[in-house]
């Protein structure tokens, strides 16, 4: 007879526990095949993320392999493409092959999560770090030393002092999080491998409300965060929000602009693509679930996680979007599918939040137990990594990481570059008006299309004031003759309307001028361009 196929959409704490906590349940049960989908083959231990800027912790220590927690369970490495609720069918993207894999399921669990959203904020997407995975944590590591090193090395006061500054949009767990070990990590590098005044660091956090935490702690907690980062050089921005940005700072919404080559956004999640496209009840953009995490109208529909809205048992509101009620959610959604499989009754999802925490970075955390007790200090620090280390999964991991906290204290930072920061050959790049994309003089960089917006190109006269000669729109490019007779940049090229381009870089394109064909099209492009 054929299985019994049981589908779990999404890889992160809700997904990943609960394909665990089923492989326990039905571990002898020949009839059930269980199946998860997810993009990663690993679970981000997240609480611990902002760890791997600082080196604090090692690189893998924070992610635990799928395949480890649940063995038996058949792992699809896919983008999920369309669920059909009413045929059953899961629909996941290309890998090796060319054709997309159809999967029929009995039982559907979607815990996809949510996704960061770039969309409110133009330029955000091309030049803001998101942080909310491991390669987002490398990536960020990897440009916080690279910029550190430029700045050691530069002449030009101007940029040494952009490159020096570092801005955090969002003042929630995150963003705080992040804050701290970054402004930790800069400032103590920057004076002990690259001989920088580590006074000349300046780090700003951009937040919407009047304290940082504000909706996370109460008031005494917030603030104590707050002074101790003040006290440690973090400038606030309060209720403010990040408008947009450029290759070359930071734009709030009163127009003040903060010159910066760093800007780490933890903008608010939006939903997952995957789940509004789905024919169930939504609010909110999340699924509406009862407290057996059943779907609204649907008997082997589930939803768990971020992506659910599920009744608070113990409130009038709906579970907050925390690992803590992940993990809870997982162990009752297991339970249940396991219950239907076999027609027997199911049970409630119940669960107390236990508290919250942050780090500040520095070994000082803050703590709310129970919703009654405020710990904060050094206290709290060593409370916090060890309710985080015990939440660990798997022996080996809290071995590895608790080697690499001691490691941390006896030998300090570690400052190697993984290279995950590499740009690619596609580099897509905002403008707000009145800014200058290219200098007459600068090093040819490659080939850019105008994607939307307009620039002006300025030719300097033998007086030498600049004066407009061509005006650039969608579609035109700019950069063809530099390219082709290796010159540097003979115009410069001013926004004088919000400008998206994508520039294409001068290493990938030259062995395309091989191809006789390819040559004469970019020749074509020269003669046209408005120049």
């Amino acid at each position: 007879m054929p299985k019994k196929r049981i589908i779990i959409l999404g890889g992160g704490f809700a997904g990943a526990n609960t394909a665990m906590q089923l492989e326990r349940k039905l571990r002898r049960r020949e009839d059930v095949e269980i199946v998860l989908v997810s993009q990663e083959n690993y679970m981000v231990f997240q609480p611990m993320l902002p760890e791997i800027i600082s080196g604090n912790i090692g690189i893998l220590d924070t992610v635990t392999p799928i395949r480890r927690m649940a063995p038996n369970v058949q792992l699809y490495l896919r983008e999920v493409e369309q669920v059909d609720v009413q045929s059953q069918t899961v629909v996941l993207s290309p890998c090796m092959d060319a054709s997309s894999t159809v999967l029929k399921y009995d039982q559907l669990i979607v815990a996809l999560g949510n996704v960061t959203d770039f969309r409110r904020a133009p330029g955000l997407h091309d030049h803001a770090f998101p942080f909310k995975n491991l390669v987002h944590a490398l990536r960020l590591r990897d440009h916080l030393i690279r910029v550190l090193s430029e700045a050691a090395i530069t002449e030009d006061t101007n940029l040494r002092k952009q490159l020096l500054t570092f801005v955090i949009g969002g003042g929630g767990f995150s963003g705080v999080e992040v804050c701290a070990e970054l402004n930790d990590f800069v400032r103590d590098c920057a004076r002990r491998y690259f001989k920088l005044d580590s006074t000349e660091v300046r780090v700003v956090l951009v937040h919407a409300g009047d304290r940082i935490l504000n909706r996370e702690m109460p008031e005494s907690l917030g603030m104590y965060a707050q002074k101790l980062l003040q006290k440690r050089g973090v400038e606030f921005i309060f209720n403010m929000q990040l408008e947009s940005a450029t290759p070359e700072c930071a734009i709030m919404a009163d127009g003040e602009r903060i010159p910066t080559r760093t800007l780490v956004s933890s903008v608010p999640s939006s939903p997952n693509p995957v789940v509004l496209n789905l024919e169930v009840p939504l609010e909110r953009g999340r699924i509406k679930s009862d407290l057996k995490l059943q779907v609204e109208g649907f008997e082997n529909v589930w939803a768990l996680g971020d992506c659910a809205l599920i009744p608070n048992p113990e409130t009038e509101g709906f579970c907050p979007p925390t690992a803590q009620f992940a993990v809870r959610q997982a162990k009752t959604c297991a339970q249940n599918v396991a219950a239907s499989l076999d027609g027997k009754p199911q049970s409630n999802f119940t669960f107390t939040e236990l508290g919250k925490m942050a780090s500040l970075g520095h070994r000082r955390a803050i703590i709310r137990l129970f919703d009654k007790f405020n710990i904060h200090g050094f206290v709290a620090w060593v409370i916090w990594r060890m309710a985080y280390w015990v939440k660990l999964p798997g022996f080996d991991r809290k071995v590895k990481v608790g080697i690499s906290w001691l490691i941390d204290i006896l030998c300090g930072r570690e400052l190697v570059q993984t290279g995950m920061d590499t740009p690619t050959s596609l580099i897509e790049a905002h403008y707000e008006s009145n800014e200058m994309v290219v200098h007459q003089g600068d090093p040819q960089t490659g080939v850019s299309i105008i994607l939307a917006g307009k620039a002006a190109v300025l030719r300097t006269d033998a007086d030498g004031e600049p004066r407009v000669v061509a005006e650039l729109r969608a579609g035109d490019s700019f950069g063809v003759k530099e390219f082709l007779d290796r010159l540097p940049a003979q115009e410069s090229i001013q926004c004088t309307e919000k400008l998206d381009i994508v520039t294409y870089r001068q290493k990938e394109l030259e062995p395309l001028l091989l191809l006789p064909e390819i040559r004469r099209s970019f020749e074509n492009l020269r003669t046209q361009e408005k120049k």
